[in-house]
């Protein structure tokens, strides 16, 4: 944390266009109340960002009643925190900026041929870098058995979509809609069954899956939208892409597949398997730099 000023150093990266502020602090010294996260996030008053992902090891995370004890094992913890302060159990475009942002560091416990465990509110997930390239090229996240719930329906100009309930190690409202995405107004959070989604849900617009009939196994590509809880409309969304391709297997009644999604940010695809998902994406660094202590402490 800092050097002899007191500054405190973070990094800029991105998923597909979901950025975040990264805070390395392996030794669980820094403290992230909600108004300093949201202060970050802030696109005017701070540095900007989706939400901020803290590099922590488990170990070191103390007496933090949202996060589960740690496993053996298991090293660094993503404390993933959204852009309006509030913490959140998984994002699947941070996971893959985290993991990166350990490559730069040098703090891969076993090197970029080696799995990667890391640990999340949502679970431990598995990490792996395309061809052991830790600076570069894809990395992919095992993101477990994805769990469809209920039926549900969220609202957007008081036009109701019909969609499903899935758990990627947080909540998502997946809906399969021929409607044209980039009309739909998500400036505003869509309305959702409270009794369903206690605590808020992320909701996905995806456009329904073109079997290709050549004989193969192939799948077109989909398009997604995506409104995040305590964020808004994000370019993309890690998690949000599993539960929207989850949806559209399901809808085109197929239970496995590799299905390419085309986010506003960018393209990732996903593998829904009998037993987990996983999903495929670029990470990026984008810079990095110190924040002046006399402003982090301002915003306390």
């Amino acid at each position: 944390m800092g050097r002899g000023n007191g500054a405190v150093r973070f990094a800029k990266g991105h998923g597909t266009e979901n950025d975040f502020v990264v805070l390395p602090d392996p030794d669980g010294a820094l403290h992230l109340p909600a108004t300093r996260v949201a202060a970050l996030c802030d696109r005017r008053r701070g540095l900007g960002a989706d939400g901020v992902l803290r590099v922590v090891r488990w170990a070191a995370l103390g007496d933090d009643d949202s996060a589960p004890p740690p496993e053996p094992g298991v090293v660094w913890f993503m404390d993933y925190r959204n852009a309006d302060g509030s913490v959140a159990e998984m994002c699947g475009n941070g996971v893959r900026v985290f993991a990166r942002y350990l490559a730069h560091a040098g703090w891969l416990p076993d090197g970029p041929d080696a799995q990667l465990q890391l640990g999340t509110r949502g679970g431990v997930r598995t990490v792996r870098f395309a061809g052991g390239d830790g600076d570069a090229g894809e990395v992919s996240v095992d993101m477990g058995p994805a769990r469809v719930g209920d039926s549900s329906t969220a609202t957007v100009d008081g036009r109701a979509f019909p969609g499903v309930a899935v758990d990627v190690g947080n909540p998502h409202l997946a809906c399969v809609t021929e409607v044209e995405l980039e009309g739909l107004d998500l400036a505003v959070p869509p309305g959702h069954d409270p009794a369903l989604f206690p605590h808020g849900v992320n909701v996905e617009f995806v456009s329904p899956l073109r079997v290709i009939a050549d004989g193969t196994d192939g799948v077109g590509e989909v398009a997604m939208r995506v409104h995040e809880r305590g964020v808004g409309e994000t370019r993309s969304c890690g998690t949000g892409t599993v539960a929207a391709v989850v949806a559209v297997l399901r809808h085109a009644g197929i239970e496995t597949g590799t299905v390419p999604v085309r986010a506003p940010g960018g393209r990732l695809r996903v593998t829904v398997d009998a037993g987990t998902t996983t999903l495929h994406g670029p990470a990026v660094l984008v810079g990095h730099g110190e924040l002046e202590r006399s402003w982090w402490d301002a915003q306390a």
